[in-house]
């Protein structure tokens, strides 16, 4: 049984308190943007910024409104999650109409979750506004199919932002054959990463690619193997915000890479063609 959250009469829209709207804002293009989620960026009275968002989506807040940033960087935080937690909650009580803006899908790595609870606490009316995810996005902007009757028939999301330098990781899960491991936050780990699921069971020469500013006009893309991705991404120069990809379905980049190419010089191969190209 779902449980109804029942707020306070008095710290509904029209008594004393606002709302806060956690609002997904996508991979970076800003047409990825939901509908709604433009909508409440136009007409919010506040919005408080994730690192991670775009300019271009940012470019879509109204005129009217007051940018909070308090994004979180790798070593260099803005604001403490604790932080965010109270500002979120200050700003209701204001009466103020709140965005809280954050890359991607607001409870994909996003934290979502541990602000709604401290909103739930403290009675604050919300919502969550769901965004394409940066798996979902980048992959599909990079021409890397999460999933394949071919070659995966599963698909998992996982965190290498290792904590104090450790690997703290289902490797052996991540390892499993036909699956397409997505990796957020992993770049500066990645010669780790690519090492322990080697010593985990998958071969040296299973494909990989890292994916930097995905769906945006600077996206770029380095593809290998898990041997010698790491190096290729160094020579490349690449630098978060990045993700990596790891699975059979890199194979299939090269034939799928339609962002910013013309639709005339997209293969068509039959199936039979397919079948054999990556047999």
């Amino acid at each position: 049984m779902n449980a109804r959250i029942d707020f306070p009469r008095s710290l509904l829209v029209g008594g004393h308190t606002g709302k806060v709207h956690l609002v997904g804002a996508g991979p970076g293009d800003p047409d990825l943007l939901t509908v709604k989620a433009a909508r409440l960026l136009r007409d919010a009275d506040v919005v408080v910024i994730d690192h991670l968002v775009s300019p271009q989506v940012l470019a879509q807040i109204g005129p009217q409104a007051e940018r909070i940033h308090a994004g979180k960087q790798r070593n260099h935080h803005t604001l403490k999650q604790h932080e965010i937690n109270a500002l979120l909650v200050s700003l209701a009580r204001q009466g103020r109409q709140v965005v809280r803006l954050k890359g991607g899908d607001p409870f994909v790595f996003g934290r979502g979750g541990e602000e709604m609870q401290e909103l739930v606490a403290a009675g604050i009316e919300f919502e969550v506004v769901p965004g394409i995810t940066a798996a979902c996005g980048v992959s599909a902007y990079a021409g890397i199919p999460l999933t394949h009757r071919d070659f995966a028939q599963s698909c998992t999301f996982v965190t290498g932002h290792l904590k104090d330098g450790s690997a703290e990781l289902d490797w052996a899960g991540l390892a499993r054959p036909r699956q397409t491991v997505v990796i957020y936050m992993g770049l500066t780990a990645l010669a780790q990463i690519c090492a322990k699921l080697v010593e985990h069971g998958l071969p040296a020469d299973h494909p990989a690619a890292v994916v930097q500013q995905g769906t945006t006009a600077a996206q770029r893309v380095v593809t290998g193997t898990l041997a010698d991705l790491a190096g290729r991404v160094e020579q490349a120069g690449l630098e978060s915000p990045a993700l990596t990809i790891v699975g059979e379905v890199v194979k299939l980049r090269e034939m799928l890479d339609w962002y910013g190419v013309q639709p005339a010089a997209l293969p068509v191969p039959a199936s039979a063609e397919l079948s054999e190209a990556f047999a």
